[in-house]
């Protein structure tokens, strides 16, 4: 059911590059003269200069730990009383490394998902700051500044106040055992959370569908029903897949294809609409495919309920669902506020499998918890335009960034 978009290969109009761009202030400026005259061979010295030619190289300096002492002068008075001078915030140790160290070393495992042996490697490779992997596993529990600050408070209030939230789930390998991670997330606000159950006890315990007053965008998957008021959309991309399927399955069939068209006619529709602050689409477009789409499952039904097979059984099932959940699935046609598809949660979601991919299963339930906090913060800063590595910093000096209270999109 996929078709072309018409757009060229590469970067679209719109599009922020990346390209390296000349300064006008660079750190150093080195001459080049020429040897002589390429002519005669003339010497060149207080000759007249015809051009200037600009070429910048923009690389790294030399990285390496810069260490600073803290002396704590002890001073004794007259009275023959001795005072000591008091230690900076965070220089508890006699040797210990530096919140930028540790920053570093938490981007590195818990943003790129290195293992903490190889984490401990980078440091030393990329910084000179040779470190064991039980450092880095101290580091990462910087995530508890979270748990103490009002950063998990502030995401959940912007959630259940926003008008729509993405929601979606994944398994999550902790101790060799199935595992859940729950995703709630608005694209500016991102709550992660570890489970052992993927049902109801493990989205309650992210404490937002409960209280939520906006739209929930889900893949159809039963729990998520079960919140009401909630109002619903159901993600379309996940249903193209299954109608791409169905055609697969049945190619003899219309219906999968009439459905389809009808869906994208639809997102089109609501895009264009979008584009041009438009209040909705055409009605009498929304009727024509409003009805195609139900004239569609309710083909599906009639033509496959009477089948024993397991095709049968599926197709059937999935026309009922198309039928009783019309609203739900074409909610985006009528409330252009509500998305098409469910990428949003499932773009965060994608971080979590990279992570198992990358790094494998996570040791302990409460590592799982660290690592679910700590890429809400890198999520929601990120979507903020915080810098990672400034916010990495506040965190591990016990003083996360918060979003601001305001933001509900």
């Amino acid at each position: 059911m996929r078709t072309r978009s018409g757009r060229r290969a590469g970067g679209q109009p719109g599009h922020q590059g990346r390209t390296l761009r000349q300064v006008d202030d660079p750190h150093e400026r080195v001459e080049h003269e020429p040897a002589g005259c390429g002519g005669c061979g003339e010497d060149l010295t207080g000759a007249a200069v015809a051009g200037v030619a600009v070429r910048q190289v923009f690389d790294l300096p030399d990285i390496g730990v810069r260490v600073i002492e803290h002396r704590l002068v002890s001073r004794r008075c007259g009275c023959g009383h001795v005072t000591a001078g008091q230690a900076p915030d965070g220089v508890d140790a006699p040797v210990q490394y530096g919140p930028r160290a540790q920053a570093a070393a938490v981007y590195l495992q818990q943003a790129l998902f290195g293992a903490q042996a190889r984490t401990a490697q980078a440091m030393a490779d990329l910084f000179g700051a040779p470190m064991s992997a039980g450092a880095v596993a101290a580091h990462a529990r910087a995530g508890d500044a979270l748990t103490d600050s009002e950063f998990v408070d502030q995401v959940r209030d912007a959630l259940t106040v926003s008008p729509v939230v993405h929601v979606d789930e994944s398994g999550l390998r902790v101790a060799g055992k199935l595992h859940w991670a729950h995703v709630a997330t608005t694209g500016k606000h991102t709550l992660v959370g570890a489970h052992p159950k993927r049902g109801r006890a493990g989205i309650d315990a992210g404490q937002v569908m409960a209280s939520m007053t906006g739209v929930a965008v889900h893949d159809a998957w039963a729990p998520y029903d079960t919140y009401t008021p909630t109002a619903h959309q159901l993600c379309c991309a996940h249903l193209l897949r299954e109608l791409t399927a169905a055609a697969e399955l049945a190619p003899q069939q219309v219906w999968p294809g009439q459905a389809a068209d009808a869906l994208l006619r639809l997102k089109t529709a609501a895009d264009t609409a979008r584009a041009r602050a438009a209040p909705g689409i055409n009605p009498d477009l929304l009727a024509e495919q409003t009805g195609l789409f139900r004239q569609a499952a309710l083909a599906a039904v009639k033509d496959h309920q009477h089948e024993k097979s397991k095709t049968g059984r599926k197709l059937t099932a999935l026309g009922r669902r198309m039928r009783d959940r019309i609203d739900d699935y074409l909610r985006f046609a009528v409330d252009l506020r509500s998305p098409f598809d469910n990428n949003t949660a499932e773009q965060q979601i994608r971080m979590v499998k990279i992570r198992q991919k990358v790094s494998g299963s996570l040791r302990t339930l409460d590592g799982a918890q660290q690592f679910a906090l700590i890429r809400s913060y890198l999520a929601t800063a990120t979507a903020h335009g915080r810098n990672i590595m400034s916010a990495l910093t506040e965190l591990v000096t016990g003083r996360p960034w918060l979003p601001t209270a305001t933001a509900t999109t």
